[in-house]
């Protein structure tokens, strides 16, 4: 089959790159001259492991295309994809200019019947605004669908290729069928392609992110409430976790949840449930809860160190808002750093994948080192913001070695709380008893 991608971010490429790898024939359409070329020249911008081979073999096998030009890149294209930017604005709704513009740029370029699937995330009501837009242009038929994605950074790949569920808003039986047939090689193994109307699914992307941050925040409170209490939050994460009605995922204690996807998520459900007369507390709550969350050590650290961190050296394990990504957006570490220079700190960090991104968004804010023991020279303290595998089992010893007090704040709760103290450490988990050393 045929298919165009509009929109080369990280849904764009994960959608083309993966369905060209079953087959079909993908041209990825960014304005980008620069990123493009990049593509072309077999670079890829954005860290995702496993999609640099499908990447290298469908370009190779030249299944895989890419384009500036919007007019080459949908010709022939029997579903065209819209994977563009849905930026939060600053009331937290979702801007949709670059999915209208596109709409409006299509309409005249359509020659056959074609699908338009929206697979960004994008309020409820968006497929009848870009029927409308298309609809204004175009001489032939069409067909638009929603179809929300569900892939999580660090392992999209997999997502894709094996997912829980995919789903499909679509009125139209014609489109039906086309989709059926795109994502049959997918669902195999008999996980379901849910049909349901438009802003269904529109409301599903959403609904399903905003349970699942949620969940989270739940789970941040119960460790905030453990703290006071005495309990251990990774007790009560085991109790609960084991409810076939909870599940066990998502009820991991920590410094709160970034990305992409939960914050603005979140933020647009709640948007969408205001403007029309709805009070969705629970997502307030979740929003306001997180917020805090993040930089909930802050306070911690300049206790431990005397109340004033004018002049203090923090080290910092990890940048990315979660491991086997580069993505700093919303990323707890951002809001952690601002604080801590704020209060006269300096930051040394480490992280595998993410330095370059902050680098370019802080600047000199924060001192950037390659090697995670090397970033521990001199500090005060270590704050641990990312749960990266290669922080779960350090050189202790080389730690100590390295930092001026022996002291750790876990935001991820990596280490078993009651092996800190006889290794020598002051130890600050989420949720969990404090450790203060022997």
């Amino acid at each position: 089959m045929n298919i165009a991608v509009v929109g080369t971010g990280y849904v764009g490429l994960v959608t083309g790159t993966c369905f060209s790898e079953l087959g079909n024939h993908v041209t990825c359409v960014d304005i980008d001259q620069e990123k493009v070329e990049k593509f072309r020249n077999g670079v890829i911008p954005i860290y995702e492991p496993g999609l640099d081979v499908l990447f290298d073999r469908n370009i190779k096998h030249e299944r895989l295309k890419f384009t500036t030009d919007l007019k080459e890149g949908v010709k022939d294209a029997k579903v065209i994809f819209l994977a563009l930017p849905t930026p939060p604005g600053e009331d937290g709704s979702a801007d949709l200019q670059y999915v209208l513009k596109v709409a409006d740029d299509l309409g005249p370029l359509l020659k056959e019947y074609a699908v338009i699937v929206d697979k960004s995330t994008v309020p409820v009501g968006t497929a009848d605004k870009v029927r409308e837009h298309i609809a204004a242009n175009a001489k032939v038929d069409f067909d638009v669908v929603s179809n929300p994605e569900f892939l999580r950074e660090g392992v999209a790949v997999e997502d894709f290729m094996k997912p829980d569920r995919v789903v499909i808003g679509t009125g139209s039986m014609k489109a039906r069928s086309i989709m059926d047939a795109l994502y049959a090689p997918l669902v195999r193994q008999g996980n379901p392609i849910i049909f349901m109307d438009e802003k269904s699914a529109e409301l599903t992307k959403y609904a399903a992110n905003s349970f699942l941050a949620t969940k989270i925040t739940f789970m941040n409170e119960i460790a905030n409430l453990c703290e006071i209490l005495g309990a251990n939050v990774d007790d009560v994460r085991k109790g609960i976790g084991t409810d076939t009605r909870i599940g066990k995922r998502f009820l991991f204690a920590g410094i709160g949840y970034g990305g992409s996807c939960f914050p603005k998520d979140v933020q647009a459900l709640a948007k969408s449930a205001k403007d029309v007369d709805y009070d969705f507390k629970i997502l307030n709550a979740v929003m306001d809860i997180n917020t805090a969350q993040k930089i909930k050590m802050v306070p911690k650290i300049k206790e431990q160190l005397g109340g004033d961190l004018k002049g203090k050296t923090i080290a910092m394990w990890g940048l990315a808002f979660k491991p086997y990504t580069d993505d700093i957006r919303e990323a707890p570490s951002i809001y952690n750093i601002e604080e801590l220079v704020a209060a006269g700190a300096k930051v040394r960090a480490y992280d595998p994948e993410a330095m370059e991104n902050v680098k370019k968004l802080l600047g000199d804010k924060v001192e950037l080192f390659d090697d995670e023991y090397e970033a521990l020279d001199n500090a005060d303290a270590l704050l641990i913001v990312t749960e990266w595998p290669v922080f779960r089992q350090p050189n202790f010893d080389k730690m100590k070695e390295k930092l001026n007090n022996n002291l750790i704040f876990d935001g991820r709760n990596l280490y078993p709380v009651d092996e800190m103290g006889p290794k020598g450490f002051k130890y600050f988990s989420i949720g969990r008893k404090q450790i203060n050393g022997n």
